[in-house]
């Protein structure tokens, strides 16, 4: 290809690491709408979305004024919302100009990466993580460093993200509750990260952020409690989505908050406003921003989700597959009967059951079973899973 006409060198970068997921994917598109198809790849809604989420939306879609659909930037009602909130759960001090809406936890993590990265800098992140932080930080240049989790329990390995930390790490990424694991991350893990992070940072003569990344944080099951890392670490960022809990995730609207904790916010504001805007307008549309007072109160049915959950691992573990209970998100995550988890998943979708595989989330021998599934989709599935598991066990 002539020079004149090459993309960026960092899209071949994006390309290589996006590669398994596109590849996937396709096969996912070419399947997912063929009658009977029991659909488990990605937290889609299979089912119609909630009542309360189509109300408030019929409700403010209708214009007030003539700039109801002008540009929008983070509304002050809608950062109103959002701080409310944060100080009920999170019981701190948050202010509204703490919060910057984003186009759902994407766009808050790539608000996050532009206002607080350089190029060069180093972002360490645990596998198996989710699977586009790699290609949002080299989209920024940054330099991705991955350590995994422990094999165990799924908890953090607390020692290698110490041994991943040097005079280039600019920021940790913690996901909890983790996709794909369901790991909600304990306090005594947070607290000892959070010392980790601050002899660190007195270490390297500079702050370490630590990006909370909690777009599950209201999807907890009743035998677990969520912390937030914001309660342990000053220098926290939080980024979050309500596409999970509403299960709209077309629908982008999240925020990205700075922790009250953090001294001197209102440059690091500035940052994250003037990155919005140089990024391409990362701010939610308007009828989401004026809706969002309404939306703040919906959730799925989790009762239902957890029912779900149960269900499902009981089955597995029946038929023999190996897996650890979550303890929030909407995921199973599996150990494949087959090592080559890629080769499982295509055999599950000729039986028309569509499940992530492992090696897209940089972890082969595993797969991941979305319990956003209807019913109905979990009652057809089943006899595959039974099915597949003694083909591999029996050749």
């Amino acid at each position: 290809m002539p020079d004149a006409v090459r993309p960026a060198a960092r899209v071949t970068a994006i390309n290589q690491s996006l590669a398994p997921l596109r590849s996937y994917l396709d096969i996912w598109e070419s399947l997912r709408r063929q009658q009977d198809v029991c659909d488990f790849v990605l937290g889609n809604p299979q089912e119609m979305p909630l009542p309360g989420f189509v109300d408030a939306i019929r409700r403010h879609a209708e214009p007030q004024d003539k700039d109801w659909f002008a540009y929008k930037r983070s509304e002050p009602e809608a950062r109103d919302v959002v701080a409310k909130a944060l100080r009920e759960w999170r019981g701190l001090p948050f202010e509204p100009e703490d919060v910057a809406l984003t186009p759902g936890a994407f766009g808050a993590l790539e608000t996050a990466f532009r206002a607080f990265l350089d190029p060069g800098d180093e972002v360490v992140f645990s596998l198996p993580p989710w699977f586009i932080y790699e290609p949002m930080l080299l989209s920024v240049d940054a330099v991705p460093v991955k350590v995994r989790v422990r094999s165990d329990d799924h908890d953090l390995d607390l020692d290698a993200i110490g041994s991943a930390i040097g005079p280039r790490t600019r920021a940790v990424i913690v996901n909890t509750p983790n996709n794909p694991t369901g790991r909600i991350y304990p306090p005594q893990t947070l607290a000892a990260l959070a010392t980790l992070l601050a002899d660190a940072s007195h270490h390297w003569g500079k702050p370490i952020w630590l990006i909370s990344d909690e777009p599950y944080a209201r999807l907890v099951f009743s035998d677990a409690e969520f912390h937030s890392p914001s309660e342990f670490y000053p220098h926290t960022l939080i980024s979050y989505s309500y596409g999970k809990v509403m299960l709209t995730p077309g629908e982008r609207i999240g925020w990205l908050a700075l922790s009250p904790s953090i001294p001197d916010r209102e440059p690091l504001r500035e940052a994250i406003e003037l990155s919005q805007i140089a990024a391409g307008w990362l701010f939610p549309n308007a009828v989401l921003q004026y809706a969002l007072g309404d939306l703040e109160r919906l959730s799925i049915d989790q009762v239902d989700l957890e029912v779900k959950r149960d269900l499902l691992a009981g089955e597995l573990w029946a038929a023999g597959y190996d897996l650890r209970l979550p303890e929030g998100t909407f995921y199973l995550w599996v150990r494949s009967p087959d090592p080559d988890d890629v080769a499982f998943c295509r055999r599950l979708a000729d039986s028309k059951v569509l499940v992530l595989p492992g090696s897209i989330c940089e972890v082969p021998g595993q797969f991941r079973i979305s319990l956003t599934a209807s019913n109905d989709m979990i009652d057809r599935a089943l006899p595959a899973f039974r099915a597949a598991g003694r083909q591999t066990v029996h050749g």
